[in-house]
C-alpha cells in the first residue's frame, strides 16, 4: 500500500496544530519538545482513528466505526494483526507512515509474566489503549517540513483531505481554557512510610533477592478544568523529547518523558535507558558542579550499569546473537529541570522477529523495575501501595512498515475522573540512602507540582 502524501507549510510549535483537531476522538500529540527544547526532531500528529483496540483485565475490545468485538487473545497478537492487514512502506525521510498510536501500560506485563495481584488498582484504567490511524501530521523540525499522509485503510473523502489541508496549514494560536486544583496534593506514602518500605528493599537486597528496586510514590489531587491547558505549561515549563498529549476516552495523558525505550528502524534496535539524577541550578558553576557529581558517582554508574546489562538480557531474547553492543555509557544528558546519566544499547532484529517480539520481550522496559527483572517487579507489586497503570509503561507508535519508538512513561501525567495523577521513583541499591533517595524523587516532580500551584 503506498500512502497520499503531501507537504503543508511548517510551523515551529505544533501545539497549535495540534489543537486544530483536538476536539476529535482520539486525538494524540507526540511532542518532541520543539521549540523550546532543541532535542528532538519530529512530532506526530493524529485523531479520529478508524480502529481502536482496548485491553482491560482478560479482555480485549476491538472498535471500527461500525462494529466491536471483543477477544480473551494476547493484546499484542491483536494489533500484529490489524497492523499486518495494512502493511505498507516506509516514507523516505519521514519515520511514521500510519499505523499505532498509544500506550503499552506497566500492568500490561501481567498477560506474559506470573505476578501476585497486591496493590490497589485506584484508577482503573485499561492497561492498554491503542487507535489505528490512517491519516497523520508529520512535522520534521529539522528539515523545516511538514507531512501530511494518508492511508487506504478507510479511504478518506477528497472534502475531508482538503478539511485538514486547510486546518494545518492555517493553524490559529494554541488556546485553552484554565486548569486548578480543587483539592489537596498528597502522595500515597508519607515519608515514614517511604523509610519503612526502603528498608525493606534494603533487606530484600542484603537477602540476595535482587540488586536493585525501582520503587515510586504516587501524588494525586481533585482537579478541574482543560487539562490541555495544563499541558502547554508543562511543555513550556519541562520540555522533554518524548513528550505526548493522548486526549482518550476516559482519560488524557500528558507526558514530558525524557526517555526512549525501544525504537525500531528497518531491522535496527535501539534502547536508551536513564539510571542517574542531579538537579539543575540556575547558578551556572553550582549546575556545573551536580553534573560533574553525577557523572563521577561510583553508585548511579553501579546503577546504570546494572539496567544495561538487563536490557541487553531483554534484547536478547530477540536479536540476533552477537549484535548487540553498547553505543554510549554513562553519557550525561541536561533537560530543563535535572541531569541524567544515559547509557544507549543497540541490537539487530533477528530474522523473523517484529515490533510486538521486541516490545513484548522488553515490556515493561527495565530502568523502571530493577533487577533481577521479575523478582523486582514482585517486590515493587508488594511495597507500592497501588498498581502504576500507564505510569512507567510505554507511549508511542507502531508504523504499518514496521517500525516503532517509544517512551518510557516517566514524567507522565495522568487526567481521569476529576484527579491529576503523577508519579516519581528511583532506583534503590545495597548502599543507597533514604534521604537522598526520598529526594530525589522530590526533584523528579517539582516541574509538575511547582505549575500546578502556579495553576491554582
Amino acid at each position: 500500500m503506498s500512502p497520499r502524501l503531501q507537504r503543508l507549510p511548517y510551523h515551529r510549535d505544533s501545539a497549535k496544530l495540534f489543537a486544530e483537531v483536538r476536539h476529535l476522538p482520539w486525538a494524540v500529540f507526540l511532542d518532541s519538545g520543539r521549540p523550546m527544547s532543541q532535542q528532538g526532531r519530529y512530532d506526530i500528529i493524529a485523531a479520529d482513528p478508524c480502529l481502536t483496540l482496548t485491553t482491560r483485565g482478560g479482555q480485549t475490545r476491538i472498535k471500527e466505526r461500525d462494529s466491536t468485538q471483543t477477544s480473551n487473545a494476547n493484546p499484542l497478537e491483536l494489533l500484529r494483526e490489524q497492523l499486518n492487514s495494512s502493511a505498507s512502506s516506509a516514507i523516505d525521510g519521514l519515520p511514521f507512515c500510519g499505523g499505532a498510536i498509544g500506550y503499552f501500560g506497566y500492568d500490561l506485563v501481567r498477560r506474559f509474566e506470573s505476578l501476585p495481584s497486591l496493590a490497589e488498582d485506584a484508577e482503573g484504567l485499561p492497561e492498554m489503549q491503542i487507535g489505528l490511524y490512517d491519516w497523520a501530521l508529520v512535522v520534521d523540525h529539522h528539515a523545516e517540513s511538514s507531512w501530511l499522509l494518508g492511508q487506504g485503510r478507510d479511504t478518506r473523502t477528497e472534502q475531508r483531505w482538503d478539511e485538514l489541508v486547510a486546518l494545518f496549514s492555517n493553524p490559529k494560536p494554541a488556546e485553552a481554557g484554565g486548569f486548578q486544583l480543587t483539592g489537596p496534593l498528597s502522595s500515597n506514602l508519607t515519608r515514614a512510610e517511604y523509610q519503612q518500605r526502603f528498608e525493606r528493599i534494603q533487606r530484600y537486597i542484603h537477602n540476595g533477592d535482587c540488586y536493585q528496586v525501582n520503587f515510586a510514590q504516587r501524588f494525586e489531587a481533585l482537579a478541574e478544568g482543560d487539562p490541555w491547558a495544563l499541558y502547554l505549561r508543562l511543555r513550556r515549563t519541562n520540555p522533554a523529547p518524548f513528550g505526548a498529549y493522548l486526549q482518550l476516552p476516559d482519560s488524557t495523558l500528558l507526558s514530558s518523558s525524557p526517555e526512549r525505550f525501544l525504537r525500531l528502524r528497518r531491522d535496527r534496535v535501539e534502547s536508551a535507558p536513564i539510571k542517574g539524577t542531579s538537579p539543575r541550578f540556575a547558578d551556572p558553576e553550582a549546575d556545573r558542579r551536580s553534573r560533574r557529581l553525577l557523572q563521577q558517582s561510583e553508585k548511579d554508574r553501579a546503577e546504570n550499569l546494572m539496567i544495561v546489562d538487563l536490557l541487553r538480557n531483554d534484547l536478547g531474547r530477540v536479536c540476533r546473537p552477537g549484535s548487540i553492543r553498547v553505543e554510549r555509557l554513562f553519557e550525561i544528558e541536561s533537560f530543563a529541570r535535572v541531569h541524567h546519566l544515559v547509557s544507549q544499547i543497540e541490537g539487530r532484529l533477528a530474522a523473523g522477529r517484529d515490533a510486538l517480539d521486541l516490545l513484548q520481550a522488553s515490556l515493561p522496559g527495565g530502568s523502571i523495575t530493577g533487577a533481577p527483572k521479575l523478582r523486582a517487579m514482585q517486590i515493587i507489586e508488594e511495597l507500592e501501595p497501588h498498581r502504576r497503570g500507564v505510569y512507567c509503561g510505554a507511549i508511542g507508535y507502531l508504523g504499518f512498515d514496521g517500525a516503532m519508538d517509544t517512551n518510557i512513561a516517566i514524567r507522565t501525567m495522568v487526567w481521569s475522573d476529576q484527579r491529576i495523577r503523577f508519579w516519581a521513583g528511583g532506583g534503590i541499591v545495597a548502599d543507597s540512602e533514604v534521604d537522598a533517595e526520598y529526594q530525589e524523587t522530590l526533584y523528579k516532580v517539582a516541574p509538575q507540582i511547582e505549575l500546578l500551584q502556579e495553576l491554582s
